[in-house]
């Protein structure tokens, strides 16, 4: 399992926040300078994404893993887990009050809107930022902790460096936009083992759908722990310059996965994106146990986002994500046959016509097994039954080892809409005509 941090942390962490709380302003000097400033590469794609094994550490899967990348919301892994460690040494409970400043108050939303004076408690702000991504919540715990924001800035990347987070900078506790606080995608699976790992008794909140407070029901953003089995955390983010973030983690049959995808163009096809990543990446430890040899890159069907954010031009943490109608898991079903009553005689009861077939089809992914294909037919009847469920699913095999999903019985009317609204959630489809 994972091991133990040593006596070295300790010493650094007391180091690290007695310096902090005595230099003032010189800490965020002193930890921007270990870490050189990294330019965004604007020619180069947002999307950046890893797979690591939970458990080994071990990589699976490298899209752009160290390029630089605004980390948005995703940012509160960091200050979450400094919330846990403080309250693994006893230095802060779940019960002690968190008072709401000015600054906090004044953050753009997403925000639980507190007044100047108010206060949560620490259990309260814990879920306040993994389910709202409260960033109101965010800085007045670093407040809480820091002494101000700056300073917990400082205990942010003096900690990611201890970690490994080699190519990060915090310079604040929510994630709102700040052109100098840079991480990857690497990092940030870094961070999510490490928080896993050193407090698990605090893991859960991360799986929290939701939360009551003051009377009110606070949803939660992360629509993949209900639409994926297994998938238990961690946390989205989103600002206009970074896209559609989202760190997360699953089990399955004992195997623990960490995948970290950045710069998606949408919810839909971050989630899309991280629950193939994640997939995929079950089946080749699955394979790999099996002795075959093969990779995630190996059997992927990669569709990279492309075109602009679908969404308008603000840059609010995650909130603009709240209420939106993004169902990625919408399988409505034919109409059942009419039951006919037992005093209707069988004459009135007239069956329905039948749907006719066509010759047309549509082809949803090329992968590089045959199972993995099959799984493409399985997720597509699924998620868009309303427009291939009298299709016929076949995988056919092609030139080079590739398999081709495919729906075939369509009309050519039917072929089109379907594929029209399969490439809407960003999910592969080519219309085939008749041989």
């Amino acid at each position: 399992m994972f091991a133990k941090l040593t006596s070295v942390r300790s010493a650094l962490a007391a180091v690290g926040f007695v310096g902090a709380m005595l230099c003032g302003l010189a800490a965020p000097i002193a930890a921007s300078a270990q870490i050189p400033y990294l330019q965004m590469n604007a020619a180069e794609p947002k999307y950046s994404a890893i797979v690591i094994d939970a458990n080994s550490g071990e990589m699976l899967y490298d899209k752009r893993a160290d390029s630089p990348r605004y980390p948005a919301s995703v940012t509160k892994i960091m200050t979450l887990y400094l919330t846990f460690e403080a309250l693994s040494e006893g230095r802060l409970k779940l019960t002690d009050r968190v008072p709401i400043s000015s600054h906090a108050a004044a953050q753009a939303p997403t925000k639980l809107g507190l007044p100047v004076g108010d206060s949560v408690s620490v259990d309260e702000a814990i879920r306040a930022m993994t389910v709202k991504s409260a960033n109101d919540i965010a800085v007045a715990m670093s407040e809480r902790l820091g002494g101000s924001e700056s300073r917990f800035a400082a205990l942010m990347t003096l900690r990611g460096q201890e970690l490994g987070m080699r190519n990060s900078r915090f310079v604040n506790a929510s994630g709102l936009p700040d052109s100098r606080q840079i991480s990857t995608a690497r990092d940030l699976a870094i961070l999510s083992r490490a928080t896993m790992r050193d407090f698990p008794q605090y893991y859960s909140y991360f799986s929290i759908k939701g939360f009551e407070f003051r009377g009110r029901y606070i949803a939660g953003h992360n629509r993949l722990l209900t639409n994926m089995p297994g998938f238990d955390g961690l946390k989205t983010g989103y600002t206009n310059a970074s896209g559609y973030n989202l760190a997360g983690s699953a089990v399955r049959d004992g195997r623990r996965l960490i995948a970290v995808v950045l710069g998606g163009s949408s919810t839909a096809w971050r989630d899309n994106n991280m629950e193939d990543l994640l997939t995929t990446g079950f089946d080749v430890l699955k394979r790999r146990s099996h002795g075959e040899r093969t990779t995630i890159a190996a059997n992927l069907y990669e569709d990279e986002p492309t075109g602009p954010i679908m969404r308008p031009s603000s840059e609010e943490g995650d909130g603009d994500q709240a209420g939106l109608k993004i169902v990625l898991t919408d399988n409505p079903r034919p109409a059942a046959p009419m039951k006919v009553a037992p005093t209707m005689k069988a004459a009135q009861a007239k069956p329905a016509p039948k749907k006719t077939k066509g010759d047309w089809g549509v082809q949803v992914g090329a992968f590089k097994s045959k199972g993995l294909a099959k799984e493409q037919l399985t997720l597509v009847r699924s998620r868009f039954a309303k427009f291939v469920s009298d299709a016929e699913g076949a995988v056919e095999g092609a030139a080079g080892g590739s398999f081709r999903a495919q729906f075939q019985g369509l009309t050519a009317e039917a072929a089109r809409g379907a594929c029209q609204a399969i490439t809407a959630k960003r999910q592969p489809c080519m219309v085939l005509s008749p041989r």
